[in-house]
């Protein structure tokens, strides 16, 4: 079986960073995560989060830097994460697909919501960079 990727998105704007809340399937719904989803055969992992971040939030966004390490999810998909912005002009994020809610998170209050268990690595790492910046 062949690795699939799926692409988070550690969206930060202003020194905080965007969780999303899950509305599907019934057993993620009311869970927190980055937003993003799979890579499509053939897309390059950047331009599927750029998709991905189109398609469930409405906004057009840049991919910044890959954050280090990937990790498993269910097989054969792994889950890598990149820091992205989003670009001037774009509106306000909105829960357009597989959400029901998002939430800006300050340093101080990114373990306020429930993380998916997969998401906490890559949640961890980034709240370090929003810690040192």
């Amino acid at each position: 079986m062949t690795e699939r990727i799926v692409v988070g998105a550690a969206l930060l704007d202003g020194g905080r960073l965007l969780a999303a809340r899950r509305s599907a399937p019934e057993e993620l719904a009311g869970r927190w995560e980055l937003p993003g989803g799979k890579v499509e055969p053939g897309e390059a992992p950047e331009a599927a989060l750029v998709r991905e971040l189109r398609e469930e939030l409405g906004v057009d966004a840049e991919v910044i830097e890959r954050v280090p390490g990937q990790w498993p999810l269910k097989s054969p998909y792994l889950l890598q994460v990149w820091t992205v912005r989003l670009l001037p002009g774009t509106p306000d994020p909105k829960p357009l697909q597989d959400h029901d809610a998002l939430r800006w998170l300050e340093y101080g209050e990114v373990w306020d919501v429930d993380w998916l268990e997969q998401d906490v690595p890559a949640v961890r790492e980034v709240a370090e960079r929003l810690g040192a910046g």
